[in-house]
């Protein structure tokens, strides 16, 4: 199956891509700078908030994953919304069979931060123009290079004592990314997979505060962390980008959406999919083993 993957340089697509390759697929590699991609496919230029460059990069594809956001920008949720639409609109064009999503985890009925808001609508508009669309919720990624995996890691070595807010109480569902890309190549001939939304986790249900220090363990390292109830979101954000390399407007959106509890409530995935998730020690475990190989390179 000829198979474009939106966002093919990024922190999952660089993974995504040589798995399909891996499993058959023709993989056409999309990206706003075809001439320095050194990835895995064929690299096609096409951006996703340039409509007249989607024709080229979607022409003879029967599927499409869609692994795009804009976190980093004050205007994300409006910048992600166009961008889903335009996407919608020439995937229809193209005669594309299915898109295959990586959205977010959260509770539709839960106040959701704008970060998971965003992803919900961008869900919405990806299959507003009629493309069957799969989508992949997931909370933390836990991988070398993932932003919310990074901060976690920086967090963990840049502080032996941490002075927290309500947010590390929070539970979360973390999903190692190979696992992620397991299940993102795995959907992709399932059809019952097609106009259905599927939850993916690994199998700890763990608080951000115990993801920290099983991290500082595994390590070796001692962590001291002190709640402090009146840290604010804005607050929080400027304190992660001083010990973390995540900036402003990325931390505070991700802080944002820290409050939101995000756990896997429908495992049916593991019908259609079926292994068995990496444990969250072995996640870190396997980032931490990519990152040292990484440096070495």
């Amino acid at each position: 199956m000829r198979v474009l993957v939106a966002g093919a340089s990024g922190f999952v697509g660089r993974r995504l891509c040589p798995a399909l390759e891996d499993a058959g697929h023709e993989v056409r590699a999309m990206t706003r700078k075809p001439g320095t991609y050194t990835g895995t496919g064929t690299a096609v230029r096409g951006d996703v908030h340039e409509e007249d460059t989607l024709d080229a990069a979607l022409e003879g594809c029967e599927a499409a994953y869609y692994l795009v956001h804009s976190l980093d920008d004050p205007n994300f949720e409006k910048r992600d919304a166009d961008a889903a639409r335009t996407f919608a609109r020439a995937a229809k064009d193209a005669g594309v069979q299915r898109i295959v999503y990586l959205g977010g985890l959260g509770d539709d009925a839960d106040d959701l931060s704008a970060h998971l808001r965003s992803r919900r609508e961008v869900e919405d508009l990806l299959g507003s123009a009629g493309v069957p669309v799969t989508t992949l919720r997931a909370g933390i990624i836990v991988g070398h290079g993932g932003i919310s995996w990074e901060m976690t890691r920086q967090l963990v070595e840049h502080l032996p004592a941490m002075i927290t807010p309500r947010w590390v109480r929070t539970r979360t569902q973390p999903i190692a990314v190979a696992d992620v890309v397991r299940y993102l190549v795995g959907v992709l001939e399932v059809p019952e997979a097609a106009d259905r939304a599927f939850d993916i986790g690994g199998p700890d249900v763990l608080q951000y505060v115990e993801m920290m220090r099983r991290v500082a363990t595994i390590e070796g390292r001692t962590m001291l962390v002190v709640p402090v109830p009146l840290l604010t979101p804005q607050l929080s954000s400027r304190w992660l980008s001083f010990v973390t390399d995540v900036d402003v407007q990325t931390g505070r959106s991700l802080i944002d959406s820290m409050s939101n509890e995000v756990v896997v409530r429908d495992d049916s995935i593991r019908a259609l999919v079926p292994f068995e998730p990496m444990d969250y020690d072995d996640a870190v475990l396997a980032a931490l083993g990519e990152r040292a190989k990484a440096a070495r390179a």
